[in-house]
């Protein structure tokens, strides 16, 4: 019975992950109660999970990262990328992102970089943001701490064996690999596609207007409302109660309540303000006197899936929504209405207190220069960097648990006054720490019941005769596309049982395996949707699913090679 439970969990699981539109971390949570229900675990186990040393070391590291996303390095760095060679830019692009991802998080650094990047001098953003990313991927996987995705990886591990995947299990192999797909990223950087109208593309907004019920509009028409002469903003459609008027004719009336939908140069918008009878959103809610702020939907935002006017956006952020783009195109019906999608691109009307909400960071990706983080002085950020390498040389040594020396990091970040007790609140990834927690119960639970092992003893016997080296290429490539399907996260949760018993079960070391998983978990070059950095420059570029599959599937088929072939050096070629 337990067998047959198991086996449902673990369908029913991935089937929701790949078709449902519900987070991650809400269907591993309930994956993970339901073996609590059905006894497959029991209430020790259960709780015993959520304090994981992997995942308590994962945990201090995203806490720890508040405080390291405001050194000054990163800043002063970005300003010497933009070159005239677009081969150079991207050598530097690569130099700079790919060891930067390998220490801090990866989303801060493509976030900081590519808001340079955007205004390059001599090339389009389109030819830059996608090298930026797969280089922070890469980058990632260098250390331990490169990504969330390795330490989830060794989370599981320890909690296997008690033993979790340390430094240079990941450098060893990776180094290579990221010095080989760098290098063929700046070659193949030029098939990228340049966009005489890049600019356009990261303008080109849906504005939203309301035509004023005592207001001198209602009852002319558009062309004599002069609506049809706004130069850069395009009227698209007419929304008027529930219905949608599309195109939009010269001769068509204007009625009180219609919502005006235009597509254009956001900067523009002041152009609408000023007709007679016309208002913004945020001029009804008296915001647009303040200067106006470009933000990127946050990955794991609140605001993923809904509305603005569900989240009461106004009260939550002080804020109100001016313009909307996604995926470089208009984006149809009421701006309040819509439900909003990580890396949508928001022009936001803001008011005084915006900069210091609690809520911002967690929310957003802030790509307005007047709203940088706080950063480190030079001096504070020469020390926070010291002591960030003292304690990674000192793990790594084996001198002291990871997990201690980020505690004792994070303690003198707040001790300095780097962070807040706020800063730390807010950014607690109380995400993370359920999916992970989650998927170590459900992996307990196929282990405890002995479905994996069912599996594994069932794929055997087409598996006999072979190098214990192609069941280490399956796992690899079936974790490879879980990510591109789901998350990285989610796919290295879902794999690593698996790939632990089939070397188990091929009597092997289950390094190479775990490791395996990992790597493939991170190498997501094919999709928007599978990595965070994907999806932040999709929106900022203007990037087709198209540009992802015709970069992405030679830098996929190279690090699968370098990869696999890594592996197989280190811990196949001596047999």
């Amino acid at each position: 019975m337990e067998l047959w439970l198991a086996g449902l969990t673990l369908v029913g699981l991935i089937g929701a992950l790949v078709f449902s539109r519900v987070n991650a971390t809400v269907l591993f949570l309930i994956a993970a109660l339901f073996c609590l229900i059905s006894g497959l675990v029991n209430i020790d186990t259960f709780w015993s999970k959520t304090t994981n040393e992997g995942l308590v070391t994962l945990v201090l590291l995203i806490l720890c990262a508040v405080a390291l996303e405001r050194l000054p390095w990163l800043g002063m760095l970005s300003r010497t990328v933009d070159s005239p060679r677009l081969s150079w830019s991207i050598a530097k692009i690569v130099a700079i992102a790919a060891p930067m991802s390998a220490v801090l998080n990866n989303t801060a650094v493509v976030a900081g970089l590519a808001n340079v990047l955007r205004r390059s001098e001599y090339h389009a953003s389109s030819r830059l943001l996608l090298p930026l990313s797969y280089a922070a991927i890469l980058g990632g996987t260098l250390t331990l701490i490169g990504t969330s995705t390795n330490l989830i990886v060794s989370s599981f591990l320890e909690d296997r064996r008690g033993v979790g995947l340390g430094f240079g299990d990941f450098f060893v192999i990776s180094a290579p690999v990221v010095l080989f797909v760098g290098l063929l990223l700046v070659v193949l950087a030029r098939r990228l596609p340049t966009r005489e109208n890049f600019e356009a593309v990261e303008t080109e907004y849906t504005l939203e207007a309301e035509v004023d019920s005592e207001g001198a509009l209602v009852g002319r028409t558009v062309e004599e409302a002069g609506l049809r002469a706004l130069e850069t903003l395009y009227l698209a459609e007419i929304l008027r109660d529930g219905r949608k008027i599309k195109p939009v004719s010269p001769t068509d009336i204007l009625l009180s309540g219609d919502r005006l939908v235009f597509t254009g140069d956001v900067s523009d918008v002041a152009r609408i303000d000023h007709v007679e009878g016309l208002s913004t959103f945020a001029k009804r809610e008296g915001l647009m006197q303040s200067e106006l702020t470009e933000v990127l939907v946050a990955p794991g935002s609140i605001l993923n899936g809904r509305s603005a006017k569900s989240l009461g956006f106004r009260a939550r952020f002080n804020a109100a929504i001016v313009a909307v783009q996604r995926d470089g195109k208009h984006v149809e019906g009421r701006l309040g209405e819509l439900p909003l999608s990580a890396g949508d691109l928001l022009v936001l009307a803001t008011g005084d207190d915006f900069a210091e909400r609690k809520n911002l960071s967690r929310n957003f990706i802030v790509l307005s220069e007047s709203l940088d983080v706080r950063l480190m002085d030079p001096t504070a950020g020469f020390l926070a960097t010291a002591a960030l390498f003292a304690i990674i040389a000192l793990a790594a040594w084996g001198a002291i648990p990871l997990s201690l020396g980020l505690l004792l990091l994070l303690v003198g970040f707040w001790a300095a006054d780097v962070v807040s007790v706020d800063d730390l609140r807010r950014r607690f990834p109380f995400d993370i720490w359920i999916l992970v927690s989650s998927a170590l119960v459900v992996a307990d639970a196929m282990v405890e019941s002995q479905f994996v092992e069912s599996v594994i003893g069932s794929a055997m016997p087409l598996l006999s005769g072979s190098a214990p080296f192609l069941g280490l290429v399956i796992i690899f490539v079936l974790t490879l596309i879980l990510t591109e399907l789901i998350t990285n996260n989610a796919a290295a949760a879902l794999m690593f049982p698996v790939g632990y018993a089939l070397a188990e079960a091929s009597g092997v070391d289950v390094m190479p395996f775990a490791l395996a998983v990992a790597f493939a978990a991170s190498g997501s070059f094919l999709t928007p949707y599978g990595y965070a950095t994907n999806l932040i420059v999709q929106n900022i570029a203007g990037y087709t699913r198209g540009d992802y599959l015709r970069f992405g599937y030679p830098i996929t088929l190279a690090y699968t090679v370098g990869v696999l072939a890594m592996l197989h050096t280190v811990y196949f070629a001596q047999g």
